[in-house]
């Protein structure tokens, strides 16, 4: 048993996406998760398609857990507004599946954050984290922001998003962008408040 954390997902409003779109979603997804298991050296992942748009990631820390929602959902809306997923976050003590495939795990960080998932069906709260207390309350937050994210947006903060960001120069020129463009989409998103909430409840251990 090691600390892991759950994320459960499905594309929102997928009935009204192609079946291309919906592949090209998942591998998004997908991609965005093998990004996050370079963040750290002993980090585990696993991403897995669940159902025909629903999707499980897990890795081995609880503290990333936010971070790693928000990069995915930003990966997926770079792709476009129509492109959006729920989450639903869950951490804890559990043992990884043998194989890697989320879908071959029964443990209860898994089953919470499918349980958690199927609740997630209005159309105001789309990620929620089951620890409850405030990692839920930083989660609904990060929720709020980042619904309203704007493609633009979301090409920016994947580059800032993860633990060791690059500078707004050079996000500028990987986007091919002006720098001041890149502060003003970061701005736009919230990146500076979401960044230093983030910051803090990873060093502090024991947050989302």
């Amino acid at each position: 048993m090691i600390p892991i954390s759950v994320l459960s997902g499905d594309l929102i409003q997928s009935s009204k996406l192609t079946d291309r779109q919906v592949n090209d979603a998942i591998s998004a997804l997908a991609d965005a998760a093998q990004d996050v298991a370079r963040w750290a050296p002993e980090l585990r992942t696993g991403f897995a398609r669940s159902s025909g748009d629903g999707w499980q990631f897990f890795l081995s820390s609880e503290g990333l857990a936010l971070r790693s929602s928000l990069y995915l959902r930003a990966a997926l809306r770079r792709l476009g507004k129509p492109f959006s997923t729920r989450i639903a976050l869950a951490s804890g003590s559990d043992s990884l599946p043998p194989d890697g495939n989320p879908n071959s795990a029964t443990g209860p960080v898994f089953t919470t954050s499918g349980r958690l998932l199927q609740t997630l069906t209005g159309p105001h709260i789309q990620m929620a984290h089951a620890t409850g207390g405030s990692a839920h309350a930083a989660t609904l937050l990060a929720d709020h922001i980042s619904q309203g994210w704007t493609p633009a947006q979301a090409r920016a903060m994947v580059l800032m998003l993860p633990p060791a960001p690059p500078t707004h120069a050079t996000a500028a020129a990987a986007l091919g962008i002006s720098r001041q463009a890149v502060d003003q989409a970061l701005s736009a998103a919230g990146y500076h408040a979401l960044a230093d909430a983030l910051t803090a409840f990873e060093h502090e251990g024991t947050g989302p």
